[in-house]
């Protein structure tokens, strides 16, 4: 969201609306929260409403946004950001409604996104996504100006509208992007050959955001990616060798993008390309945050994702990371063990602190183990029948267990 004129970080209110059964709804509105600080706005307030469906020309109704403009004025708010997508039509008439910026999640992510990306890739992954996103709010900016006339002296008959002319140029600049990744998408497939037939064991970290992800990658490989307490702290993917003793042998360690609810389907596709690494791992550490209420949906969001990009059937090892934060009595009683998931299928999981190092020779033990099995890991840790952890709540692990079946 963009700064207010005096400099300081915009102030926004927070709306979150439940739409009842089968939609995506946090009624704490605290990753919102999180992801509004992210992108350096500061949440002064918060708003949830109730509809059965969401309005066509407002998404709340008349009645909610009045009381949502009453609040935008107590609290000094400078935008208004949306837990859920928004039309355009709506975010037009919610910014004349409410007289601020108003952006939905999908467009702030976009923001974040397009303010963390280093690499050119991503760069370029990024600025497809967001100009996808603008080809269809196009008429928001352009409304108030009047038809062009073409040709010399104007005498070319009546031309195009600006829209028109944007919409035109945005679609050029797509196809081009669009061109440029594809040559990414082929040298990134050429290095893939290479370590394929030099026998690299490829393992890519995978996980929803800030579950810890580049601190295991750098406490594993020695390496200095930026780690940060926020959201999306990484989004271009970083590859290095690790060495595993126990198989005698080195592997190659990537770290990916985060992962989040809702996470806009125009990125999916933008971010192809880097997603592709998870797609064509040999094993994949699924890091969750231990330490999160919700982990159980977190772990059920990233398999979903999974399932998008073909990466589904990939062995993993579970790491419930952050075991530092964890108190007393919910401590694991034993650092590794099986969780075996209705269907049968069994996934080897350990328990580590990153960020003090605490349980990475089990995990270092666990990595050698697939490499020596060539990632089938069925049997690479102790008996099913191991007590369950305390770390996690049998009604939340169970909820989770239940909607992978």
């Amino acid at each position: 969201m963009n700064a207010p004129a005096s400099g300081n970080e915009a102030r926004a209110v927070l709306v979150g609306v439940d739409l009842g059964a089968g939609s995506a709804f946090d009624p704490t509105l605290d990753e919102l929260a999180l992801l509004a600080e992210s992108a350096g706005d500061t949440p002064v307030a918060r708003l949830i409403a109730r509809r059965k469906a969401p309005d066509a020309a407002l998404f709340v109704g008349s009645g909610k946004a009045d009381e949502l403009k009453a609040l935008v004025e107590q609290s000094g708010g400078h935008c208004v950001i949306f837990d859920q997508a928004l039309s355009p039509t709506q975010q037009r008439n919610l910014e004349r409604h409410l007289g601020v910026e108003v952006l939905d999640r999908t467009g702030l992510i976009l923001e974040i996104f397009a303010a963390r990306a280093q690499s050119h890739e991503g760069k370029l992954q990024v600025e497809l996504a967001q100009l996808q996103y603008l080809s269809n709010r196009l008429v928001r900016r352009w409304t108030h100006l009047e038809r062009q006339r073409g040709g010399v002296g104007h005498r070319g008959g009546p031309g195009e509208r600006q829209i028109e002319l944007d919409r035109r140029m945005i679609g050029e600049r797509i196809k081009a992007l669009k061109s440029r990744l594809d040559k990414v998408k082929r040298q990134r497939g050429t290095q893939r050959r290479s370590r394929e037939r030099a026998g690299t064991f490829k393992i890519s970290l995978i996980g929803y955001t800030n579950a810890g992800k580049s601190t295991l990658f750098n406490a594993l490989v020695k390496a200095r990616s930026y780690a940060a307490d926020q959201l999306f702290a990484t989004l271009d993917t970083t590859t290095r060798q690790l060495y595993l003793e126990d198989a005698q042998r080195s592997v190659s360690l990537s770290d990916t993008v985060g992962f989040i609810r809702d996470l806009p389907h125009t990125l999916v596709k933008a971010f192809a390309a880097t997603l592709q690494e998870a797609a064509e791992a040999d094993l994949l550490l699924h890091v969750v945050d231990a330490a999160s209420p919700v982990l159980d949906e977190q772990m059920a969001e990233v398999e979903r994702v999974l399932a998008e990009i073909d990466a589904a059937g990939i062995p993993q090892i579970l790491v419930f990371n952050k075991l530092d934060q964890l108190d007393d009595t919910r401590r694991p009683r034993v650092t590794a063990d099986v969780m075996e998931f209705d269907g049968g299928r069994r996934v080897p999981r350990v328990f580590v602190s990153a960020l003090r190092g605490q349980g990475l020779a089990e995990l270092r033990g666990l990595l050698a183990t697939a490499v020596l099995a060539d990632g089938k890991l069925a049997h690479a840790v102790g008996p099913v029948g191991a007590e369950p952890s305390a770390a996690t709540a049998p009604d939340t692990e169970s909820a989770w267990l239940q909607r992978q079946a």
